[in-house]
């Protein structure tokens, strides 16, 4: 009896055994198959790899050691940088080889200006200890005419002999342009540079830089918190005021529109106008270095450099600033942006640095508590 008793049992066992893992099967099905569709939806939906824009501040091989006073681009590839002692250099290939030009003068080049592929323009200054006669004026222009292949001297005869000048820029009507410098000195030309005469300002200050929106509206800054304006092609220059100015040393100006405009200046100032230099603002640059050039590319994003090698750049329109390595601890003079992802600024001992743009991946996120495959894979 007890053997026929365990034997039922037995067999009891065996069929609800067999029923429970059936059971078990079934509903474990449901459970893997939604672990499957989850697995293979999170693979669909992960991004594939991207990339994003990384810009840096390179040096570049000048060839030289003369203190490199200006830099100006045409476009991304086809450049010239110029320096003391009649140094002028050129390059086709954005600055990766920087070719020694023969030097149209001996003297110092102060600024450079093309208002075309083939014309452009040259300040040049003589050094007082080689002047030959009292006559002889200290600071005389150069232009060429067949893209820096020759340089004709030009001599502004309605000058002072011992005014220096500084810089030159053209409206976009290439016939009207202006050089200026010492003492106030301000010259206009209105036949693309044949003939200059001086013009009346409220200044004697020197005048440092300038810029020009169109062929109407323009800007120059200088010494003693100088701000001067015009609206009507430069034939008048008004006298602005900036706002917490402290009789700061302004050294250059840079305007995106007929509103939109910034200077800079020494121990690091920024002023900002919106309402095209009747007004400007102080702007903290988050740094004390004496600050030589600023350029804009559009409304919010632009670049400053100055002294010990300093960069700053901003993204909000000049509201914050941001320090950048430069690579070097020379003094930056000059500066030139082309767009977004090409820029140029020299210096001190033939510095030339470079800004460019490299696209580097994206770091791919990793997934924590994933089931796939049947395994549970976990980030560390």
């Amino acid at each position: 009896m007890t053997s026929d008793k365990e034997e039922t049992e037995c067999r009891r066992y065996k069929a609800e055994s067999r029923s429970s893992c059936s059971t078990a099967a079934y509903c474990f099905l449901p459970t893997a198959f939604c672990l499957l569709c989850l697995s293979l939806l999170v693979l669909v939906c992960l991004p594939l790899p991207s990339t994003h824009a990384s810009g840096a501040w390179t040096p570049q091989r000048s060839g030289t050691l003369a203190w490199l006073h200006d830099v100006h681009f045409l476009d991304q590839n086809r450049g010239w940088a110029i320096g003391g002692s009649g140094v002028l250099l050129a390059t086709e290939d954005g600055g990766k080889n920087w070719q020694m030009r023969r030097r149209p003068t001996p003297d110092a080049l102060r600024d450079i200006y093309f208002i075309d592929a083939q014309t452009g323009w040259l300040v040049c200054e003589r050094s007082v200890y080689l002047l030959k006669a009292k006559d002889e004026p200290r600071a005389y222009l150069m232009r060429t005419t067949d893209a820096g292949a020759t340089w004709t001297r030009v001599d502004i005869k309605d000058s002072d002999v011992d005014i220096r000048l500084v810089r030159i820029m053209f409206a976009n009507n290439s016939e009207l342009g202006w050089v200026f410098g010492e003492t106030g000195g301000l010259f206009m030309t209105r036949d693309g540079g044949t003939s200059w005469t001086r013009q009346r300002i409220p200044t004697r200050r020197l005048l440092l830089d300038g810029a020009f929106v169109g062929d109407r509206q323009g800007w120059i800054v200088g010494t003693g918190a100088t701000l001067l304006r015009t609206t009507d092609a430069g034939e008048t220059w008004l006298a602005d005021v900036p706002v917490d100015t402290a009789n700061t040393r302004l050294n250059a100006v840079a305007f995106v529109n007929e509103r939109r405009g910034w200077a800079v200046g020494a121990a690091g100032r920024v002023f900002a106008t919106v309402d095209g230099g009747r007004t400007w603002r102080a702007r903290d640059s988050n740094v004390q270095a004496d600050l030589y050039d600023v350029k804009f590319i559009n409304e919010t994003e632009g670049w400053a450099v100055g002294a010990e090698g300093t960069v700053i750049h901003t993204t909000d329109g000049g509201i914050s600033w941001s320090t950048e390595s430069s690579g070097t601890s020379h003094s930056l003079e000059r500066l030139w942006i082309v767009d977004r992802t090409h820029g140029w600024a020299v210096g001190f001992g033939g510095t030339i640095i470079a800004y460019t743009t490299l696209k580097v991946p994206s770091q791919q996120p990793q997934l924590k508590g994933v089931t796939v495959g049947g395994s549970l894979t976990r980030g560390r």
